[in-house]
């Protein structure tokens, strides 16, 4: 599962350097006397394809980041169970610590003074 986020991150980041590379393509015909529409419109279609995928793999990321970090549950992470058992463990050792202090009490207020 986390290698297939890595990935996905990998191919939005491929598809960035399409934006670039076809924003340049598109400034560099527009820099010439005469321009190809041809050519602009192919490299504007691409240039808003790779945007419009951009946008949508980063909006899916990003939701299941979301997912993460409120501990709701979501395919392949084991967040939520590991902060559910260091909670407990949190909560042990706390109360293991109190009843000590309680068991000092005790022994103190049983304990006859001389």
């Amino acid at each position: 599962m986390a290698n297939d986020r890595l990935r996905a991150l990998e191919e939005v980041e491929n598809q960035i350097a399409t934006i670039l590379q076809c924003a340049g393509n598109i400034v560099l015909e527009l820099s010439k006397d005469k321009h190809n529409a041809s050519f602009l419109d192919r490299q504007l279609s691409q240039f808003t394809g790779s945007v419009n995928r951009v946008e949508t793999d980063l909006s899916s990321q990003i939701r299941y980041l979301t997912q993460v970090a409120t501990g709701q549950p979501h395919d392949g992470s084991t967040y939520s169970a590991r902060k559910d058992c260091q909670m407990a463990l949190n909560r042990a050792e706390y109360a293991r610590v109190k009843l000590g202090e309680l068991g000092r009490t005790c022994e103190l207020m049983l304990d006859p003074q001389p």
